[in-house]
């Protein structure tokens, strides 16, 4: 297994909620930051921090608008995050062994 390179695996999506909200936008859409905190099962600070980190990525687009009088924050998956995500299930498929060769 000389081609074994752990280290081209994308750090930013190598957390486990950051990876959870990249593929929930993948299929979701647009949506506002109580959906993703409440599919990603965690609390308002953890999921503001890993947001953050994706958007300063340019994984995710951010936009804040009110509706009514309450303010809402939506987020997108931009293309950069589509093909981050993409690339890194790509990039794990290369470190398994081939369909019949597990040990």
């Amino acid at each position: 297994m000389a081609d074994f390179d752990h280290s081209a695996i994308d750090d930013v999506l190598q957390g486990r909620v950051r990876l959870a909200i990249v593929a929930f936008l993948a299929g979701a859409g647009c949506v506002d930051f109580t959906t993703i905190r409440d599919a990603t099962k965690t609390t308002d600070g953890n999921a503001s921090v890993h947001l953050r980190k994706l958007e300063e990525a340019g994984y995710v687009a951010m936009e804040k608008k009110f509706v009514g009088r309450k303010p809402q924050t939506t987020y997108t998956l931009t293309e950069t995050g589509r093909q981050a995500l993409m690339d890194y299930v790509t990039h794990l498929e290369t470190l398994l062994p081939p369909r019949g060769k597990e040990k």
